[in-house]
């Protein structure tokens, strides 16, 4: 992965509620069932994050534990994203792999292309599921659906909505509310980039960005471009709409209006400049919550979805993280059980609650994001999320192809290409890994 998604990930995805680690599978002895009929064994499953996720993971696992006593959990924490998947890869090519794991949304198509995860459709549709495929907003799946077979579900998922702060935005002159504004359909792109031209003409940051494959997608999704068509061939570059809109989005760039925040200093970093009122717009997903809530200056800030040219409502990135089961587990009852606990509405709901950082993935959980009533607009999560979409499939199944692109856009945003050379040059990448 690209220094520049790295530096993303660690505050992004470990904030998707991402925790715990890699770990070797089970020794695959399958004990008899308990006495209640339910799957016993032993089940280990692992994902990346840092010690401050594992709280709220041990609970649920101990409250599995205690509601299905003849199974045990294993977990282990792995803290580096960028080795997780290399060394999951190879567990899984040894057969010493966990029974259950997460992985990144960068990563779904490199493992589903390995042929090492188990199929889910009957398990998912069978009487013991509390997680039917159909239960899943669709658009969240992406490459984890391969010819119509799922591989993995999403655990949990970010749209990534527009945080602005007031303050900020007062100081630049702005009166308007962007979530205002697009609860009438007012908020257009024009209003938007207006905004940011008078924050920077007054010495502030317009917009903060994370450089990957959800901020151009997003915005060429919002202003009615094509990146992808029907049957997974790259058409950006032979889209008029979509030229413009990366025209507009790389001179914006280029006139320090929209900021990399991965390339800013990690003193003062984003969140500090976003939470001191240096910045107008930040975009992130709810965990940025915790980032208003940490600073104490939550009355500040609220949060709006992209900008569209006639103000409507668009199609725009979502982040996710999936869950999947190791083909070759011993025990796939058990690692079932804990797999569709974990995913359910009520098992989102236990994690995602109170303090949770994320958004739901299944139907019937939604009450996590409105119970705090905060931010003011909370509802935008849910309205993004419905509507929204992970990475492409062709580029999500092809390992690297999502960090060369994001390589390229940076090219543009520093000024070194233009729009129309840009995506040619994406077309042609894309074609060669891909063989279209």
């Amino acid at each position: 992965m690209s220094l520049n998604l790295s530096k993303r990930v660690l505050t992004v995805v470990a904030a998707c509620g991402l925790v715990l680690g890699a770990a070797g599978c089970s020794n695959g002895s399958s004990t008899p069932p308990g006495s209640n009929g339910s799957p016993s064994g032993t089940v280990v499953w692992s994902t990346w994050g840092d010690a401050s996720e594992l709280t709220r993971f041990k609970q649920f696992d101990d409250d599995f534990m205690k509601r299905y006593p003849h199974i045990k959990v294993t977990l282990q924490p792995v803290a580096s994203y960028s080795e997780y998947h290399t060394k999951l890869l190879a567990e899984l090519t040894s057969h010493t792999a966990p029974d259950v794991f997460y992985i990144g949304d960068d990563k779904i198509g490199t493992f589903t292309s390995a042929g090492v995860l188990a199929p889910l459709d009957d398990l998912m549709n069978g009487p013991t599921s509390q997680t039917k495929v159909s239960d899943f907003f669709p658009g969240l799946f992406g490459a984890a659906q391969i010819d119509g077979v799922t591989y993995a579900a999403p655990n949990d998922v970010n749209p990534d909505v527009l945080w602005y702060d007031k303050t900020a935005l007062a100081a630049a002159g702005i009166t308007d509310d962007p979530a205002a504004l697009a609860s009438s359909n007012q908020w257009t792109t024009a209003k938007f980039l207006e905004m940011n031209d008078k924050l920077k003409a007054a010495n502030l940051m317009g917009t903060m960005v994370w450089s990957y494959w959800s901020t151009p997608y997003s915005w060429i999704s919002a202003q009615d471009g094509t990146v992808y068509n029907d049957q997974g061939q790259f058409v950006g570059n032979n889209d008029q709409k979509t030229v413009a809109a990366v025209a507009t989005l790389g001179q914006y760039f280029q006139d320090g209006k929209f900021i990399v925040a991965d390339d800013l200093p990690d003193s003062p970093g984003p969140d500090t400049l976003f939470v001191t009122h240096k910045a107008g717009f930040y975009i992130e997903g709810r965990y940025g919550i915790s980032t208003v809530q940490g600073a104490n200056v939550a009355d500040s800030y609220d949060i709006v979805r992209w900008p569209t040219v006639d103000g409507a409502a668009r199609p725009t990135g979502t982040a996710a993280s999936y869950l999947a089961i190791n083909k070759d587990t011993k025990n796939m009852d058990a690692a079932f059980l804990f797999w569709t606990e974990f995913l359910s509405a009520n098992g989102q709901i236990f994690r995602l609650g109170g303090a949770g950082n994320a958004v739901p993935s299944i139907k019937g959980a939604d009450q996590v994001v409105l119970d705090t009533n905060y931010p003011p607009n909370a509802q935008a999560f849910l309205d993004m999320r419905d509507i929204g979409f992970v990475n492409y499939t062709t580029e999500a199944k092809i390992a690297g192809l999502p960090d060369d692109i994001n390589d390229l856009m940076l090219q543009l945003y520093a000024g070194k290409a233009d729009a129309q050379s840009t995506l040619n040059q994406i077309a042609a990448l894309v074609s060669q890994k891909s063989g279209q």
